[in-house]
């Protein structure tokens, strides 16, 4: 996975039209609505922890870890500037080693599709899993084959903000469903532009696939919605969010 160092910069003027109040009010409904209590809540590939601020300003016992030293900072200089006690670890999703177990795991905005193959994907949910206490649920959401293939696809989308201008290319691949997005910045300094880049590949995956190596990861039962719903996804449905709970921890059964 990419390390996201120039991306950070600019993650959250490109992500300004998200609304992360009503994504972190969402999941406290779809806490109540499973009758988990949230209890100690980690908010995982938490990037510039937009949403791990929202969480704690809702009076969640939260914190974000993230792979990317670069969104940590900024995300650290947002609580700083919050008064906001939260803590913010540097750790990949694949390699998850915490302190000790939580009660809820978040993971948000199709982070989920930035690792580089299922076999990452399922080491994540097994390391999730292993961390969780008994009864505890992971929730995340993931970008689905179905925008992949149709929104993303080969398309450049160009953004032109009084900070940055941005020109996005897809590189949409049919064989697995793999989206590559190459990232150009250009930053004005006095009477000419900086330009920066970045590169990453999303992957996409069933409601099926994902379901399958959550069970052989340990967990127990799923749940699937449609974006911010309680309703079963669309088929021209752009996000998922999956909810998987786990009744027998596997706290000293599975090597971290």
């Amino acid at each position: 996975m990419a390390g996201y160092d120039v991306f950070a910069r600019y993650y959250d003027a490109l992500t300004a039209n998200v609304d992360y109040a009503a994504r972190a009010a969402y999941l406290q409904a779809l806490l109540e609505r499973l009758g988990h209590s949230a209890g100690l809540t980690l908010d995982l590939a938490c990037g510039t922890g937009s949403l791990t601020l929202a969480l704690y300003k809702l009076g969640f016992d939260v914190y974000g870890v993230d792979g990317s030293a670069a969104m940590l900072a900024e995300a650290k200089d947002k609580a700083y500037d919050l008064e906001a006690d939260v803590l913010f670890l540097c750790q990949k999703m694949q390699r998850l080693d915490l302190y000790g177990t939580v009660d809820t795991v978040f993971c948000s905005l199709d982070s989920i599709n930035h690792l580089s193959g299922p076999d990452q994907v399922l080491e994540t949910f097994r390391r999730v899993a292993f961390f969780l206490n008994d009864d505890g649920w992971f929730i995340f959401d993931v970008n689905t084959p179905y925008k992949h293939e149709h929104v993303l696809a080969n398309h450049t989308f160009v953004y032109d903000l009084p900070e940055i201008y941005c020109v996005w290319q897809n590189t949409y691949n049919p064989q697995d469903g793999s989206v590559a997005i190459d990232l150009d910045f250009f930053e004005r300094q006095e009477k000419l532009y900086a330009r920066s880049s970045e590169r990453f590949t999303e992957h996409a995956y069933s409601a099926q696939e994902l379901t399958r190596m959550l069970r052989e990861a340990g967990f127990d039962r799923v749940e699937i919605f449609g974006d911010l719903s309680f309703a079963a996804p669309a088929p021209d449905e752009q996000r998922l969010i999956m909810a998987a709970h786990i009744t027998n921890s596997l706290n000293g059964v599975y090597e971290a």
